[in-house]
């Protein structure tokens, strides 16, 4: 495997930005696109357990909207799109077919208290990739984590195993909604090596 180029670098790290207005479409082909590139992405054992809810109708998102901060509320409502990024505590379920070498679904049985960290860490993971995944196909993102969870769980995943985790609203970015660049801990400050 090769590096990628600068300009491919900097298109998922070095410019990319969380933006705070949209415009633009992002079409069922463009999110089925996005889903495809997300579901590469490694987790342990393969659990992979999020779910994802791509709301794009007014209807959606006027149910999504009690649940936002008064400061995400217009930025979220304006997007094209807005990913619930969830994760399901029963993910153990599919493990049989997503990760057939062995029983690992008995590693998982029992109180959903023992998978909770698994679920929550891994769809965490997977949250991630669909950002970095966004990028690639020229896309933008505003991930936030500032909305009442168990609203969101209540408005669109009462009475299953799913949890919300993140939201990220897609589309094509306002430069004028950037903050200036944030900085960043150096190497020294933030790893070591031994």
């Amino acid at each position: 495997m090769k590096a990628l180029d600068a300009t491919a670098l900097d298109q998922l790290f070095r410019t990319a930005r969380t933006y705070n207005r949209f415009t633009g479409e992002v079409d069922d082909a463009t999110v089925k696109q996005l889903y495809d590139l997300v579901k590469w992405g490694p987790t342990s054992a393969n659990q992979c357990p999020a779910r994802f809810v791509f709301v794009r109708s007014e209807e959606g998102k006027q149910k999504l909207a009690p649940a936002l901060s008064e400061g995400n509320r217009e930025k979220t409502l304006s997007a094209p799109v807005v990913a619930i990024v969830a994760h399901d505590l029963d993910f153990h379920e599919k493990l049989p077919y997503l990760f057939p070498h062995t029983d690992a679904k008995s590693w998982f049985d029992g109180p959903q208290e023992n998978r909770r960290d698994h679920a929550f860490r891994n769809g965490t993971l997977q949250a991630a990739y669909l950002i970095l995944a966004a990028r690639a196909l020229g896309l933008d993102t505003g991930p936030m984590t500032g909305f009442d969870a168990a609203m969101v769980d209540q408005l669109f995943f009462a009475g299953t195993s799913i949890r919300s985790n993140i939201l990220v609203n897609l589309g094509k970015g306002d430069p004028a909604s950037i903050f200036d660049r944030s900085p960043r801990l150096s190497f020294d400050e933030a790893c070591r090596i031994v």
